[in-house]
């Protein structure tokens, strides 16, 4: 089981940007899929981003399309979430996960995957 620990989040004003990172760390195999969720406070847990560390194939929610960029460092075994033009509703608790072997899927606008692995998290927070 791999061992993730987020850093990165903070507090920004509406349009600024933060970039999360994500170490993974423990048995790490070539075909691992690491994903990025929220949890706004009152809501449920939804996937946002999600990257296999094999090819850097990704895929992503439709609320943060075209504003979150998900990238890997298979080196420093770090995902990064690059999250640009930040809006008020982007404030939440993020988590990485990740496992492997794994697929993540998009439906229904958000991302699913089977992880098995999960972060503590780091709290974003937009202010308006």
């Amino acid at each position: 089981q791999l061992q993730l620990v987020e850093s990165g989040g903070g507090l920004v004003q509406a349009g600024g940007s933060l970039r999360l990172s994500c170490t993974a760390s423990g048995i790490i195999s070539d075909s691992v899929a690491i994903g990025w969720y929220r949890q706004a406070p009152g809501k449920d847990r939804k996937g946002i981003a999600c990257i296999a560390t094999s090819n850097g194939n990704s895929i992503y929610a439709t609320s943060v399309k075209d504003r979150f960029t998900i990238s890997r460092d298979n080196a420093k075994n770090t995902v990064y979430l690059q999250m640009n033009n930040l809006k008020f509703e982007d404030t939440a608790l993020y988590y990485c996960a990740a496992d492997s072997p794994t697929e993540c899927i998009y439906f229904n606008d958000y991302i699913w995957a089977d992880f098995t692995s999960w972060g503590q998290g780091t709290q974003v927070t937009v202010s308006s």
